[in-house]
């Protein structure tokens, strides 16, 4: 069917990779590219010999003109940024100039202030729609299968969706005081960031970890879950019909909090540089690197996770809730792919999405979010390829 190019050699794209050569009849040839060659030459080797064609390269991906290079070394149908989220811009250009589709997880973040918005990549919207590619933003679980979820729900459930509460549980058990599931230094400029949500139109902004609330999650059981801001919420917003508030919220265990007030309170989460020995260090990144790497974390973690959508909203102008969710498990991902389930909830959306762009099933060029597109044949796609989706029409509301 085509070829993908893949940015990134860590644990989400290990899963993506793992996935394109379990469906080769889309993904005849990929190539994997990082910084680091020999993270990629280590998946190959891990993977070679199926139906997929698997090269590598070394590849800058804050560098427009090295990625040029190779985009048009390789002659790819889809580029998959499942790179650093301050490196979509760049990767995005290469695009717009090799006239290729883009595919990513996460949006653009400036390195130098934590801000989550989709301003930047929504400012490529014509020039896409007139370079006649598609950029399919936020093709993750959450930003990703949320917004699939959303755009089923009001596609198959209702007329219109008022209240939408997006709910992430990771119920998983490491063994460390402290690490994080996914990419440190992006953890917890999330976690560390204000809290905010949508309600009238508006944002209202919220302290960090400010709002708290205990659910009951299927097969994991009560949790402490935050009120985050996340990406998601901006698009669902515009893009859902008859919204009047969307909330997000994260579980977090006590040992992760008081870890994490911790470094706070002495400086290690500042992403402001300073100088060490003569040198300018952000301790956000030194913290990251002395702290486990979240692709370690495999063989060690227990438990499972549960993310979802609870809605609310009318059908035939009756009130109606409605619960989307998958429940993923941390030991038998790491069995499949040998990844946690949060690499795995991430990678495997990432894979379907491009697919969804190489098949033809989704072709809209401009620069889209996920929800914007039919949901049906990537919620069939959840199904076959590892994350099966569960419904319920009288879940548990947030209070």
């Amino acid at each position: 069917m085509g070829k993908a190019l893949i940015i990134g050699a860590g644990g989400v794209a290990s899963v993506c990779i793992h996935k394109c050569c379990q469906n080769p009849e889309v993904f005849e040839e990929i190539c994997i590219a990082s910084r680091t060659k020999s993270k990629c030459d280590a998946l190959k080797a891990k993977l070679d010999g199926g139906k997929t064609k698997i090269s590598t390269a070394q590849v800058n991906a804050d560098n427009v003109d090295e990625l040029i290079a190779l985009i048009e070394s390789f002659k790819p149908d889809v580029v998959v940024n499942l790179a650093l989220p301050y490196q979509d811009l760049t990767i995005m250009d290469a695009c717009l100039a090799t006239k290729v589709h883009y595919v990513d997880t996460a949006n653009y973040e400036p390195l130098d202030t934590a801000k989550f918005e989709y301003k930047w990549q929504w400012a490529y919207r014509e020039r896409f729609e007139k370079a006649g590619i598609t950029a399919l933003l936020g093709s993750g679980f959450d930003p990703g299968v949320t917004g699939v979820f959303s755009a089923y729900a009001m596609k198959h459930q209702f007329d219109e969706i008022n209240y939408i509460d997006i709910l992430d549980c990771n119920a998983g058990d490491h063994g460390y005081p402290f690490a994080t599931n996914f990419n440190p230094e992006i953890n917890i400029r999330e976690v560390s960031a204000k809290g905010s949500y949508i309600e009238d139109g508006k944002w209202v902004e919220t302290e960090p970890m400010e709002i708290k609330r205990v659910y009951n999650f299927p097969e994991i059981g009560e949790k402490d879950m935050y009120l985050l801001h996340h990406e998601e919420l901006e698009s669902l917003a515009l893009n859902i019909k008859g919204i009047k508030r969307i909330r997000f919220f994260m579980t977090f265990g006590q040992s992760y909090l008081t870890h994490l007030k911790c470094l706070e309170n002495v400086g290690m989460t500042s992403i402001e540089p300073i100088e060490f020995e003569g040198k300018q260090i952000v301790p956000l990144q030194f913290l990251k690197a002395v702290l486990p790497d979240p692709a370690s974390l495999g063989p060690r973690t227990k438990g499972k996770t549960n993310i979802g959508c609870i809605f609310i909203g009318k059908k035939d102008g009756k009130d109606k809730t409605y619960y989307l969710y998958n429940v993923c498990d941390h030991e038998e991902c790491y069995k499949e792919v040998g990844s946690q389930a949060v690499s795995y909830t991430t990678g495997v959306p990432a894979m379907i999405g491009a697919a969804m762009i190489l098949t033809g099933k989704w072709n809209k060029p401009g620069v889209h979010n996920i929800e914007e597109f039919d949901p049906d044949p990537f919620m069939d796609a959840l199904n076959k390829f590892g994350l099966p989706w569960q419904e319920s029409f009288s879940p548990d509301l947030v209070k």
